[in-house]
């Protein structure tokens, strides 16, 4: 409980300083909201300059740009807006407690729900490209990519609004089986990437660079998909076995937080893969700028 007391003006209206660890009965086990708060914090600090470095570097280099990168920047636009939210939802969850916020902030959360889409949208270019060539070459047309997208966000903004003004439980289902989904075409996807590249490789000392290249960007959102956000979905269906304070106090804080660290995470990885010269012209003696070609 808050160590100050109200003015009675306040006090007379109903209203009180919202407990920071949201349930009165979270008091003797609070410690994963610290770490929640870390997370809020760390992804406002780091994760919201990354994404809007991400963007605009897909935004200036469109002669080099790859055909995923148009997934990739609405998913750090998806990233960004999200990052911007810590600030308002902190003042929300300390102060104001603010019902209509309460609802801003579910919205918020179902749009970071469905990154999953745009991750998946990613790894079935990179799979195309590499075990389809020959199809992937008539559908490279970055306005299929487009309108893709533009499909996606309308899905992305449906389950949000639901998830708004219905609660939580309206979504656990389709979240859950959007998470498996998305994983279950993850390891297709490396499966078969894999394949392909083995059958290339025989017989050869070095490995395509455009199908090297692409391997690595499925491994990459493989481990997203199963460090940020399995455990969620492997910890829903055992829900009703833990007490409030285990599920509301400790598990479920701790696996949401790690999943919102996904928020910086994808634009920390997109920025390593990145051949820095070509990244930041910053980083060069001149103005030369090397021409790579990641086209695929």
């Amino acid at each position: 409980m808050s160590n100050f007391s109200l003015p009675p003006n306040l006090t007379d209206l109903g209203w009180r300083q919202p407990l920071w660890y949201q349930y009165e009965q979270c008091a003797e086990a609070p410690y994963a909201f610290i770490f929640y708060f870390t997370v809020k914090v760390f992804n406002l600090a780091l994760g919201f300059p990354a994404n809007t470095l991400v963007m605009w570097h897909i935004a200036r280099g469109k002669s080099e740009a790859s055909t995923s990168d148009v997934f990739i920047f609405n998913l750090a636009a998806l990233d960004t807006f999200f990052c911007l939210m810590t600030p308002i939802e902190l003042t929300n969850r300390l102060y104001l407690d603010h019902w209509g916020i309460w609802h801003l902030q579910r919205f918020a959360y179902g749009v970071k729900d469905t990154t999953p889409l745009f991750l998946t949208c990613i790894c079935l270019d990179r799979y195309m490209a590499v075990a389809h060539p020959i199809v992937f070459m008539n559908i490279r047309d970055n306005r299929i990519r487009i309108g893709i997208s533009a499909l996606v966000w309308l899905m992305i903004l449906a389950y949000a609004i639901i998830k708004s003004i219905l609660g939580v439980m309206s979504v656990t289902k389709v979240f859950s089986s959007l998470i498996l989904s998305s994983f279950f075409i993850m390891v297709f996807c490396n499966i078969s990437i894999i394949w392909v590249l083995r059958k290339s490789v025989a017989g050869k000392e070095t490995m395509n660079p455009v199908k090297k290249k692409a391997f690595k960007m499925v491994v990459i959102l493989l481990t997203i998909i199963v460090v940020n956000y399995l455990p969620p979905v492997a910890l829903m269906p055992f829900a009703s076995t833990y007490t409030f304070i285990q599920m509301n106090c400790q598990i479920s804080v701790s696996v949401f937080s790690i999943m919102d660290l996904s928020s910086t995470i994808d634009p920390i990885l997109y920025i390593s893969k990145m051949d820095r010269m070509n990244f930041c012209s910053c980083l060069k003696g001149t103005a030369k700028k090397t021409e790579i070609n990641v086209s695929v």
